[in-house]
């Protein structure tokens, strides 16, 4: 039998698939780094061995893929935001010391990030602000033409100002903080708000799915505390990615056959 949908559903469906697609394409990539290079500290760390375009291109990819999910609920929202993250994590990389990486050295006492990479740090990080304003200008003109700049929306738009305004200065004013810190407080501000996603869709899904979120947003909770008091990152890291695909994984089932799955129904028994 044939089963009909629109062209909207199967352009989300395929985005939807893509994210998860994105994170096995990661996951797969740390498993060769972890046969071919043996251990490193994170996920992260894998910036500085051949899996880096790997790396990077998934990062980018997560973050167009989370954009391109458009829709009105909070759970947009968040995710417009968290994708104003994901790109930081893949221009500004993790530190990393001597001997967190077989055969690489950082070329400095302790951990930092290898001055090689400043360059390309700083001007990665001045597109992307440049790109996210344009974003953020074209979003509001879009809603003034179309009479849908709501409360909502404007708080929504100001959230991402204050990001991009945030980011920006803090990249140009404290390079050094920036480029030692820059990746840490990126990755942790995304999966906090993944975890807010994972609450806000446990309050309005189904009664069957509703377990299964707050599971995934409390380990997620679990997982950032560990990884704070953490020495190596990467089970941290593998757990935290482990959780956004099951997020990502049953928040696709359920939505499957919604008419507009980008709207964030009311809760339902």
């Amino acid at each position: 039998m044939r089963l009909k949908s629109t062209s909207t559903q199967r352009t989300y469906r395929y985005v939807r698939l893509a994210l998860v697609g994105a994170a096995l394409t990661l996951g797969i990539a740390l498993v060769q780094v972890l046969v071919t290079v043996g251990p490193v500290s994170s996920i992260s760390a894998s910036f500085y061995t051949p899996a880096r375009n790997v790396f990077v291109g998934v990062l980018f990819a997560i973050a167009l893929a989370l954009v391109a999910l458009s829709g009105h609920s909070v759970e947009q929202v968040l995710l417009d935001l968290a994708a104003l993250l994901v790109p930081v994590m893949a221009i500004v990389p993790t530190p990393v010391g001597a001997g967190e990486i077989p055969g690489f050295d950082p070329g400095c006492p302790g951990r930092c990030v290898p001055a090689a990479d400043v360059a390309g740090i700083r001007l990665g990080m001045t597109t992307l602000v440049i790109i996210a304003a344009v974003a953020i200008a074209t979003a509001v003109a879009i809603s003034l033409v179309e009479h849908t700049m709501g409360t909502g929306k404007v708080l929504a738009l100001a959230a991402a100002a204050v990001i991009v305004v945030g980011m920006g200065w803090w990249s140009l004013a404290g390079s050094a903080s920036f480029i030692r810190n820059g990746h840490l407080v990126a990755a942790v501000s995304f999966f906090a708000l993944l975890a807010l996603t994972a609450l806000v869709s446990a309050a309005a899904a189904r009664r069957a799915w509703r377990t299964v979120y707050a599971t995934v947003a409390a380990l997620m909770v679990l997982d950032l505390v560990w990884l704070a008091f953490a020495r190596s990152w990467l089970i941290g890291e593998v757990v935290a990615l482990a959780l956004f695909l099951v997020f990502w994984l049953v928040q696709t089932v359920e939505r499957w056959n919604e008419v507009d799955p980008g709207i964030l129904p009311s809760a339902r028994r």
